[in-house]
């Protein structure tokens, strides 16, 4: 678990969880359930996404990345069209 970012509206969390039954893949190492999680935190909701759209959220945040020193206001911005879909609220353990 790395935490990527946190700013003032969001947190974004990487996760590479090994799964808990070994893989019989011949050759082939050890799969993962990676995904992000991102918490909304005027909303109080968060999200889990793994598999393709995961790998979109990464390749935008790495096209504004690649762009240039990309500013709170747009990050934010652009993970918020990720965070909309959360629907599970976040309670404090």
């Amino acid at each position: 678990m790395h935490m990527l970012y946190n700013s003032d509206s969001f947190i974004v969390v990487q996760f590479d969880v090994p799964t808990a039954e070994p893989q019989i893949v011949p050759a082939g190492p050890q799969l993962n359930r990676e995904g992000f999680e991102i918490v909304d935190k005027f909303a109080r909701k968060e999200i889990f996404i793994e598999g393709a759209l995961a790998e979109s959220f990464q390749q935008g945040v790495q096209a504004l990345i690649d762009e240039g020193q990309p500013s709170e206001d747009e990050l934010d911005a652009f993970i918020e069209r990720y965070a909309v879909m959360g629907q599970q609220p976040v309670v404090m353990h």
